[in-house]
């Protein structure tokens, strides 16, 4: 498993990083997106849909609705998810097999995920945020 770390000092710098992250991206493949309240996974998921779907494209959060499909790619929230099982009510397998899957709060789906999920880890620092992405080809 390869890891890259990453320390990005503001929104901008987080944005843009997003941005060339979704350049090396095509379906089928998982992003799981780990990290508490405020670590910016949901706006690494709208950077990465905006990138590849129009700068235009309004990403809203998908914490109610669970799941926000752009064309090929899958915006999961599970956060509201309390059980596994509820994962095949929300096709979350249907789109892992062929769409961009993101998905914010992931542990709950960990027993599914393909071994080959990207897993990016958002925590503070400093002033900032520092990630940590494993399974980076």
């Amino acid at each position: 498993m390869q890891q890259q770390e990453f320390i990005l000092e503001n929104v901008e710098q987080m944005r843009a990083w997003a941005r060339g992250f979704a350049q090396t991206l095509t379906a089928p493949c998982v992003v799981a997106l780990h990290g508490d309240l405020g670590m910016g996974k949901s706006e690494i998921a709208r950077t990465i849909i905006q990138t590849l779907r129009g700068a235009d494209t309004v990403v809203p959060s998908p914490t109610f609705t669970i799941v926000q499909n752009y064309d090929g790619i899958s915006h999961f929230d599970l956060y509201r998810i309390e059980d596994a099982d509820e994962l095949v009510e929300v096709g979350l397998q249907h789109a892992m097999e062929n769409d961009i899957t993101l998905i914010e709060w992931p542990e709950v789906a960990s027993a599914v995920l393909p071994t080959d999920a990207i897993h990016i880890f958002i925590t503070e620092y400093n002033s900032g945020r520092r990630m940590i992405v494993k399974n980076i080809s």
